[in-house]
């Protein structure tokens, strides 16, 4: 049989671009195509992490701090107290997604990735490559093709986004805890906020989560003029039994994925998309299936403990409460989310 080319990947998003970067720096021919014509744009928090960035520029992805807002730690902030930590090194960064998007477009040209925007694949047969590659989100169809459809879905939440014209007041994130909810600030300009909102309640806006749970956000918030519509999308929890089988590899949200509380869904695609080139350059995908999880286990056990006081207000104040007191448990727990 003739391939066309080495790898066939299947979905432009993020986690599809990375795996056909990183394919390409293993020296094989790579295809990607999508439905969809970019840039692509999610609702999300927009902060990427200092090891998201060191994993961007290991696959030559160049995101300069002209593109959005640098921050240098997170800050909780609850009904009654807050605590702060800064990162253990480098800083992270705010930035639009579609921003990312453009720069990740960018990268993969260069890398001679051929990209066929506007090109839906019907099925696995319709692909002449030696590998085919699944980044085609959660509702994956690639994975369906590939009976790799086992998993456990563990939480499902609701996130919406919106950007405000308002300078930020903060060099870090900020995440506002409430009731069965979060509000994550983030700095993506010198002028401009990201707000998103998390909740398990799927007909919650961002302006009602505002008025009925964060009024002093609100207030700080009041008169600041929309810089984007608000945009929903759904965040999960879902781990596969196997993440490829024959010539098919899963990669990002197909593959699985984490809550967004963690803020780990980008950083964890590229460190994906390393080791599936890993795989594909040995000619064997059980490498990529044998370590799949491990690339995941700090970021769900961080899910876990931030979820957990996502439950209550008692646990979640008291948590804060705990953390508030001892600053320095909050910073090593910072440091190990960044991988430091």
């Amino acid at each position: 049989m003739t391939f066309e080319s080495d790898v066939f990947v299947i979905g432009g998003g993020p986690a599809g671009l990375a795996a056909a970067i990183a394919a390409r720096q293993k020296g094989l021919t790579v295809i990607l195509a999508d439905g969809r014509r970019p840039p692509l744009d999610k609702a999300c928090g927009e902060g990427l992490m200092p090891d998201t960035r060191l994993d961007a520029a290991a696959l030559g992805i160049e995101l300069p701090d002209s593109d959005g807002m640098e921050f240098r730690g997170i800050r909780f902030v609850g009904e009654r107290c807050s605590v702060q930590g800064d990162f253990p090194r480098g800083s992270g960064l705010g930035l639009r997604r579609l921003a990312l998007h453009e720069r990740m477009v960018e990268a993969a040209g260069h890398a001679g990735v051929q990209l066929r925007w506007g090109t839906p694949i019907a099925s696995a047969a319709d692909v002449p490559a030696r590998w085919i590659i699944g980044a085609d989100g959660t509702g994956s169809r690639v994975r369906k093709w590939a009976c790799l459809e086992s998993s456990a879905t563990h939480t499902r939440r609701f996130a919406q986004r919106q950007h405000f014209a308002l300078a930020p007041w903060s060099p870090r994130v900020e995440v506002h805890w409430g009731h069965g909810c979060q509000i994550y600030i983030t700095p993506t300009a010198a002028n401009e906020l990201c707000v998103a909102l998390i909740s398990r309640d799927p007909r919650l806006r961002l302006s009602e989560a505002l008025t009925l749970h964060f009024p002093a956000l609100a207030k700080r918030l009041r008169g600041a003029e929309p810089a984007s519509a608000e945009r929903g999308a759904v965040t999960a929890t879902r781990r596969l039994r196997h993440v490829a089988t024959n010539n098919i590899a899963l990669i990002g949200d197909a593959s699985g994925s984490v809550d967004a509380i963690t803020g780990e869904g980008i950083g964890l695609s590229f460190r994906q998309a390393a080791l599936l080139a890993d795989a594909l350059a040995m000619g064997n995908l059980a490498h990529y299936n044998a370590r799949h999880a491990a690339l995941s286990f700090r970021p769900r056990c961080m899910a876990k403990l931030l979820l957990t006081m996502d439950r209550g207000r008692t646990i979640r104040e008291g948590a804060l409460g705990a953390l508030s007191s001892m600053p320095s448990v909050f910073q090593k727990l910072l440091a190990v989310h960044v991988g430091a």
